[in-house]
């Protein structure tokens, strides 16, 4: 460890001893084995638009017409 508080190292020195003597025990034992794996692959995020240019905006769909709204429809074209 490197650190300019060697306090700091010394206070800590206890917890890694325990946790080194816990790692030599799990390697001792019959099931202490380690698989290994693929590293991972980040995918950056894009980046962030914040401004759209109007010309570039999508054409939304309309809203569907409702089954009240088709009714009446059906409504005025029978009684045409």
């Amino acid at each position: 460890m490197i650190s300019l508080n060697l306090n700091a190292v010394r206070a800590k020195q206890t917890e890694s001893d325990e946790i080194a003597s816990a790692m030599a025990d799990f390697w001792t034992r019959p099931g202490g084995t380690f698989k290994e794996l693929p590293p991972v692959r980040m995918e950056p995020r894009p980046a962030r638009r914040d401004w759209v240019d109007p010309e570039t905006v999508l054409k939304r769909r309309p809203k569907p017409i409702s089954a009240a709204d088709r009714k009446t429809l059906r409504k005025m074209a029978d009684s045409l």
